[in-house]
Formats: structure tokens, sequence, C-alpha cells
């Protein structure tokens, strides 16, 4: 292994909402009601979509994706929700600077430097380069063929990222290890601010499947942890891999 590496789950494709569209011959991004799941692959119409996109269109209302049928990875909710406060390269895409309130990670001339991290709101460093809350969400979606691989949800929305590391953490503390088993859904809720004036705010949320009670998911996600183990499934190894 190369040392400093850093692990990430392997990646099959991307969970976004919105999509891109071409207005005065530049391609920018809109904002949608509605979850789309694309592969890594771009072409010029941009993100070429997932076929895990058109299987779960078909059951839906409208043909629009607002709920996706999905487990996490991870017992651990910190390794399947990573949230930061991020500055990006506005030419290039890398981020400049991680950070978590407390301390940050940035790069300078002379490398990478380990600094106090006063929060976007009062960094000056920040203002310039547009540093923001930056969640990844890494979920399996029902259907999909690796089980070790995962979809990435991207957000620097408030809300999704309240939102989720709350249900996570919530959810943590009730199954435990048998969290991955968890039989959850990702949903998208709307909801209005006087921030917003009035107008509807989209944001993601995780909660269990549709028609199962929490009790009853908790059941499941017992019984699969019990089947995985027996199985030779071990999931506090996965985790420290992670």
């Amino acid at each position: 292994m190369i040392d400093g590496l850093a692990i990430s789950p392997p990646v099959l494709g991307r969970i976004s909402i919105g999509k891109v569209i071409e207005r005065n011959g530049k391609r920018l991004p809109e904002k949608d009601d509605a979850f789309t799941v694309t592969s890594l692959v771009q072409n010029r119409e941009g993100w070429v979509h997932h076929p895990l996109d058109e299987v779960l269109r078909k059951g839906a209302a409208d043909r629009k994706l607002r709920s996706i049928p999905v487990t996490v990875l991870f017992a651990d909710p910190h390794l399947s929700f990573r949230a930061q406060y991020t500055a990006f390269n506005r030419v290039n895409g890398r981020p400049m600077c991680s950070g978590d309130g407390k301390t940050c990670r940035r790069r300078t001339p002379e490398g990478l430097s380990t600094l106090p991290c006063p929060t976007p709101e009062d960094c000056e460093y920040g203002e310039v380069y547009g540093c923001k809350p930056y969640g990844r969400l890494n979920v399996r979606i029902e259907g999909q063929e690796d089980d070790l691989g995962s979809f990435i949800f991207r957000t620097t929305g408030y809300n999704s990222i309240r939102t989720l590391s709350a249900r996570l953490t919530y959810y943590q503390a009730l199954a435990g290890e048998a969290l991955p088993c968890l039989p959850l859904t990702l949903k998208l809720r709307a909801k209005s601010t006087t921030q917003s004036h009035r107008s509807a705010v989209y944001f993601v949320d995780l909660v269990v499947r549709d028609g199962m009670t929490l009790e009853a998911a908790l059941q499941t996600a017992r019984q699969g942890a019990q089947q995985r183990r027996a199985a030779g499934w071990d999931q506090s190894a996965l985790d420290q891999a992670a």
C-alpha cells in the first residue's frame, strides 16, 4: 500500500438532485425536484444515466425519482457520511482546505499545513475561496451488483447535512453493528423557510423503507447481520479497513 493513501469506498455512480441545461451557449446546473442516478461517464449531453436510474423510475409516480431504496456500507456512520467545511480551487475543482470547525488541513506553498479552522463565517481564506459545508454520503442502491461498491451523493446544503448526520447517528445507536443491514430509503423532502422567501427548498432525508415500521426494520437488520456473520462477513474488520 502507498503510505498516506486515503482509502474511500469504490464509487459505481452518482446520486444528484438537478440536471444540466444549456443557456446562452453555456452548460449550467439547474435544480430539480427529483433524484438522478448517473454513471461515472460523461458525454456532450452531460452525465450518462446509470441503468438503475431507469429501473427505479419505472415504479415512480410521473417517473419522478423522489425516493431510492438504499443501505449503508459501514456500522460507523462517519464512514458512510463525511462532512467538513471545504474550500475548492475554482479552476481545477480540487479541495484547497478542509476543516471541522476546530482544525483544518490547507494546501500552502510549503505543502499541506494543519491550521485553526474558525468556520467559513470567520475565515478570510474561506471568504476568498468560497468555503462551505460539504457532505459526501456513500450508499448501496438496492439491485446493484457490487456488494462493496457505492453510489455517492454530494451536498453543500445545511438541511441535508444536518438531517443525514442526525439520522445516521440515531440509527447507529439503535442498530449498532447491524446498521449496514437496516433497510433505508433516501428521500427527497421539501420545506419553506424565511430565507427561501417561502418557496420550496429541497433537502435529502434517510428514513426506513416504505411500508415498514422502525421496529420491523431493526428486526430485519439484526436477522441480516446474523446471516452475514454466519457466512463469514466481518463488519468490524471492514469498518477498521475503511
